[in-house]
């Protein structure tokens, strides 16, 4: 078949699934087998069709044609058997194994037997592998995830899963184009044809009429165009061959938001041609003869946005448009546009038209000294917030900040582990915080209990004030939202809690539809919910997304509500407060993370959006056409994250981008500007302005904010802190922590020195210190008096810390790997004799949350069989071998080689599931791939890293770069990389799309040490929590990089080249802190920030007097979820976890910064004001990039 006609079906399968044929659509793909629709085949299994299941298959492939293929129908097969089993049917399950399975017999007899076997079987589940089937509905589920693996996998399948990118009614347009045409060749054209079939050319009869003139010479497309004395195609009316699908007349964007009530004639009466409605809206013979999907033929062009409001009569939102067909009658470029369109259409409005509707059209902004939108404003890039006016320390990374709606000063804030703060910018008072905890647990659903107990770690999606301020929401990243009221400085009370996705809620925003607040929210679970925000009750749920619904923005255009939501397959959907599904379905650049913001006055729209490549897009939209209106430049080729963007004062844009904010005039696509911020923000870090624009809060990459201010702002501030000073000092004194003031004292050198001012702690509810304020008044303060009140912790005896011991029964040597399981509960070490040790901490009164802890002793847990989890081994000694695990997101199985064969054991049974890829060569490192648990990443003893899908049992990829074995992989799914490190300290970046290599670079050996060859000379790597900036460990020094560029950004070396060499080392859970490990058994912990040593444990404080000297720990683990609990592994075999005293709660004090510089070569012996002991090191910072 010819690729034209191969189109034309794709172009017939459009037109049958446009008219509801959807048998038909069905059988069409089955018998061409040009595309397959995984959603039609979804839907017939979880029905069990199997028969239909498998006729559809059969047009794609067949049993036997490859493994992909046989194992789809043996998957399939296998089901229907079981379901019959079930259903104690055994004639059925005689019939399907006769029938159906028996073709599987020469392939797998051993196979076929067992499964005959489950005919004798009372219940087959008393079979070891069916032991844990479920009821049909999960285990169809279940299966489906297999298949759609197999399907995509399969090479038959290739180029048929994805149905090609057509604009809607497709064919219409083409068979309009071709009435078009033949009406212009008509010899006696006339003005209102009417055209009652397509089997035949069109003609015009004989008239007393103009006569069309024909194509022009030369330039057939242009010789089409009906010219205005020449009439046109009418619509085709009840009498034509197509009627509009689904009754609803498709109408643009702008018809549907604008006047709703009972509509004009001329739009609900008759449809123009094969699509939506032309413009009806002038009593124009030429207007009223224009053909084609909304093209109009008068050489005065009207706006599509203009139209319905020019009627005179308000047209009908409810049945306007589910998917909008943009016009590709004609071409647009004979037609003026944008602001020219718009004025023309403006001024030739009917008589009676009021000046309030006329509002709504969407004018085109002029140049950049001037507005169309109301009045003329002036704005200048002085008006652009620039200046860092405050610095806040949140504690934990901000993901969404907003500004409270009358209070401008007034900053909500939701961080990465599920606090919310509220601060008051103006006086740097923090004024609340509070820890993520669900109020009424027992009132949720089980799919979020169970969801906390198995990982309590959530994190704040979105926060938003109501319009008034008198509400705030909170959207998190597990199932729930709540809604707190506010009264005014650090009074919040609890609201709402609403249970309201399954997964997570991605985004949360107040509307105002029938008068009434509301709360709308989105989820992971595909759907938008709008709640009563009073009593909680769900008012609509919309159903439609294909995929999890990344945002939403509610709006409204004169009394007509919408919502427009979009999902990370790229979708973008309008939803009336209806339940008649969506209005427009329009495709986002990007197809991923896309958010929608309207300007302040409401007239103009914008989205923002990043793609999985990293290609990030601004655009304005014209709501019209639902087209791209103007798309703005600056961005680079891949961005470093999802990019944020806010919009301020009808005439800026921001974005976080490249640790920076960018600005554009909304008029000019090109960046006006690049702030930031002096330094230190994130990759891609949050904005939010405020109402009036004069102040933009930033999130910077310390887990702070810091809010920039333009001259304005700065004033708005000041006034703050000048009518608060007096107010301090009056109501701080009494209650200054005498301990700080004694300090203060101690330092505060002669009488004549110059004073320190001292931060006084001031209490707040009822002395909870949680809600200490943040006081930061303008002070002098010298920096040496500073440093002199800093000392570096120190902890040499075991009662400075909480030191544990893990005890185990087994005779093991050396512990060579060694991590925490995801849900903090348990403990996973692999000792170098290839045997794998658990330790599970009991959830008792002691430990209420069953969470790792030195506090409580663990179980060496085994199963019942008493079996061991025991990687294979080569012939040559396990001491010598390179072991390597890598355990999964859920925590269910761990994936695991010690120098033999890679094994899959289960967690729960400590089975081996499945051995493979036996050596040579070896592998020497394992990674899962973040978004798919059976893709992992193999580093091998070749220096070769294997790409592999475990559930094929296929290498999809193998890379060479490194020249000695792989020591170190680790992926980052924002940047969507793989960064591996090797033996010849070398350190690669690797793109995860067609896994070529991007970039690498050699660590550089520090001056005058030499790095040895044996294993401490391993390279390891690991991401930071931003997923942009990673961690490099190496014998000879710990440093931070950027992956984009492979820069080092900070260094922290030995400071004499006899100490003792770095074994390991580690982030924290929050990538506040770094723990190391020396050879010298000592445990220095660092402030990632800017790798300031902190705080050192001395061998004493947790091994035992009479142990040997030549004991020192070669692993540390960082504990998932409390930033400082670690444990270590040490060489003797012995497991320690350990954490600071509870009277302290953390690891020492961060050293001061030196002038406000990041940058410095302090020593650590300096740092703590005396001589350093052994594995004291230097500083040794790059400057900040």
């Amino acid at each position: 078949m010819s690729s034209l006609s191969r189109e034309l079906v794709f172009l017939i399968l459009q037109f049958l699934d446009e008219e509801k044929f959807k048998e038909s659509v069905h059988k069409l793909e089955q018998e061409s087998g040009f595309y397959f629709n995984m959603k039609h085949f979804e839907e017939e299994v979880q029905n069990g069709n199997w028969e239909e299941v498998e006729k559809y298959l059969s047009g794609f492939t067949k049993v036997d044609d490859n493994r992909y293929s046989m194992k789809i129908f043996f998957e399939i097969r296998k089901q229907k058997y079981l379901e019959a089993l079930d259903k104690h049917d055994r004639g059925k399950g005689v019939e399907i194994l006769v029938k159906d399975l028996k073709v599987f017999a020469t392939f797998n007899e051993d196979l076929y037997k067992e499964i005959t076997q489950l005919l004798t079987l009372e219940n087959f589940r008393e079979n070891e592998q069916l032991s844990k089937y479920g009821d049909t509905k999960s285990a169809r589920s279940i299966m489906l995830v297999e298949l759609k693996k197999l399907i995509e996998a399969n090479p038959l399948f290739r180029d048929k899963l994805q149905f090609p990118n057509l604009k809607s009614s497709r064919l219409r347009t083409l068979i309009n184009q071709s009435l078009n045409w033949q009406h212009q060749l008509c010899k006696n054209p006339r003005p209102n044809p009417d055209i009652k079939t397509l089997f035949v050319d069109h003609s015009c009869g004989q008239a007393n009429g103009a006569h069309a003139p024909g194509p022009a010479a030369g330039n057939p497309l242009l010789g089409a165009m009906p010219k205005p004395g020449g009439g046109g195609f009418p619509p085709l009316g009840a009498h034509g061959p197509f009627q509009p699908p689904g009754g609803p007349v498709p109408a643009p964007l702008a018809g549907w938001m604008s006047n709703p009530s009972v509509s004009h004639p001329a739009v609900s009466g008759a449809p123009m041609g094969l699509g939506p409605p032309t413009n009806p809206g002038l009593n124009h013979p030429a207007v009223s003869g224009a053909i084609g999907l909304g093209a109009p033929s008068n050489p005065i062009p009207v706006s599509a946005g203009a139209s319905p409001i020019s009627l005179g009569g308000p047209t009908n939102p409810g049945a306007m448009l589910k998917h909008p067909r943009p016009g590709t009658g004609f071409p647009t470029g004979e037609y003026p546009t944008g602001a020219d369109s718009d004025h023309v259409a403006k001024r030739m409005r009917p008589i009676g038209v009021s000046e309030e509707v006329s509002l709504q059209v969407n004018m085109a902004p002029g140049n950049y000294a001037q507005s169309s939108h109301g009045q003329q404003v002036l704005y200048t890039p002085d008006d652009i917030p620039k200046t860092v006016a405050r610095t806040l320390a949140q504690g934990s990374s901000p993901m969404s900040m907003d500004f409270h709606p009358t209070q401008q000063t007034i900053l909500l804030v939701g961080t990465n582990v599920g606090d919310i703060g509220l601060w008051d910018v103006g006086t740097r008072d923090k004024l609340v915080l509070r820890n993520f905890k669900v109020w009424e647990l027992a009132q949720c659903s089980m799919a979020l209990q169970s969801a906390l107990v198995k990982d309590p770690a959530v994190s704040v999606n979105r926060v938003i004030w109501s319009p008034d301020g008198s509400l705030f929401g909170v959207a998190y990243s597990k199932h729930v939202v709540q809604i707190y009221s506010y009264h005014g400085g650090g009074d919040i009370r609890q609201h709402l809690e609403i249970d309201a996705h399954t997964g997570g809620v991605n985004d949360i925003a107040f509307s105002h539809p029938n008068k009434q607040l509301c709360v709308i929210t989105c989820g992971d679970d595909k759907t938008i919910k709008v709640w009563d925000a009073t009593s909680g009750a769900r008012q609509y749920i919309f159903e439609g997304h294909d995929a999890p619904v990344y945002s939403v923005c509610p709006h409204h255009k004169e009394n007509i509500q919408f919502i427009f939501s979009t999902a990370l397959d790229g979708k973008i959907k309008a939803w009336l407060y209806d339940n008649l599904g969506s209005r427009v379905d329009y495709d986002a650049p990007g197809h991923w993370c896309t958010t929608m913001a309207y300007s302040a006055d409401g007239t103009r729209l914008f989205s923002c959006g990043t793609s999985k490549e990293g290609e990030s897009y601004i655009v304005e939209w014209n709501e019209s056409e639902g087209a791209v209106k103007r798309t703005y430049q600056g961005f680079r080729r891949k961005s470093l994250g999802v990019v944020q963007f806010d919009t301020t004062k009808n005439r800026f844009l921001a974005a976080g981008d490249e640790f920076g904010i960018k600005f554009w005039d909304m008029d000019n696509i090109n960046i006006l500007t690049t702030v930031d911020a002096e330094g230190g923000l994130s990759a891609s870090p949050r904005i939010r302005f405020n109402k009036d624009g004069t102040l933009l809060a930033v999130s910077t990459s310390d887990n702070g904010i810091k809010i920039l201010a333009n001259a304005d702002g700065v004033r708005l501030l000041r006034n703050f802190e000048n009518q608060n000073r007096p107010f301090r000092e009056q109501n701080t004194k009494p209650i200054v922590n005498p301990l700080v003031a004694a300090a203060a004292a101690s330092a505060s050198g002669p009488p004549n020195a110059a004073p320190t001012t001292v931060t006084p702690m001031i209490l707040q509810n009822g002395g909870d210190i949680k809600g200490m304020v943040d006081i930061k008044p303008r002070i002098t303060e010298d920096p040496a008096d500073k440093a002199k009140l800093w000392k570096l912790t120190e902890i040499s005896e075991p009662a400075q810390c909480r030191s544990l011991r893990l005890m185990d029964n087994l005779r093991t040597s050396k512990i060579s790997r060694l991590i925490y399981t995801n849900s903090g509960v348990a403990l996973l070490a692999l000792a170098s004799n290839a045997i794998h040790l658990l330790w599970k901490w009991p959830r008792n009164e002691r430990n209420p949350t069953g969470k790792a802890t030195a506090a409580v002793t663990p179980q060496l847990w085994q199963p019942p069989s008493g079996i061991l989890m025991t990687n294979d081994i080569t012939d040559t000694s396990p001491e010598e071998a390179v072991p390597s695990f890598a355990l999964s997101k859920n925590d269910s199985y761990v994936m695991s080689a010690s120098g033999g064969k890679i094994s899959l054991f289960n967690m729960m049974t400590f089975k081996t599931m499945t051995t493979f890829m036996p050596p040579p060569p070896a592998a020497t490192f394992l990674a899962f791939h973040p978004q798919d648990n059976n893709i992992i990443a193999i580093g091998m003893d070749d220096s070769t890293i294997q790409i592999y899908n475990v559930r094929v049992d296929e290498v999809k990829s193998k890379l060479k770069g490194h020249s000695k074995r792989i020591t170190g992989l680790a992926f980052s799914n924002a940047l969507n990389v793989l960064i591996s490190s090797g033996a010849d300290s070398q350190i690669c970046v690797w793109s995860n799309d067609g896994w070529e290599k991007q970039r690498s670079k050699f660590l550089p050996t520090p001056q005058g040490s030499s790095s040895s060859s044996n294993n401490t000379s391993d390279t390891r790597v690991q991401f930071h929590h931003d997923q942009v900036n990673f961690l490099v460990v190496h014998e000879t020094q710990i440093a931070i990089y950027e992956t984009t560029k492979l820069e080092c950004l900070k260094q922290w070396v030995p400071r004499e080249n006899s100490a003792p060499p770095i074994s390991h080392a580690t982030f924290s859970c929050d990538s506040q802190l770094i723990y190391a490990t020396f050879v010298d058994a000592t445990v220095c912990i660092f402030t990632a920030s800017n790798l300031k040593l902190r705080c050192r444990i001395l061998p004493a404080a947790y091994l035992p007097q009479n142990i040997s000297q030549n004991v020192h720990p070669l692993v540390v683990a960082a504990h998932p979820t409390e930033p400082n609990q670690f444990a270590i592994g040490l060489t003797d075999g012995g497991v320690h976890v350990i954490e600071p005293l509870e009277s302290e709660g953390k690891w020492g004090a961060a050293p001061p910064a030196e002038n406000g510089s990041s940058s410095s070569n302090a020593t650590a012996a300096g740092q703590a004001g005396g001589s350093a002991p052994p594995g004291a090191a230097s500083s040794s910072d790059q400057p900040q990039r």
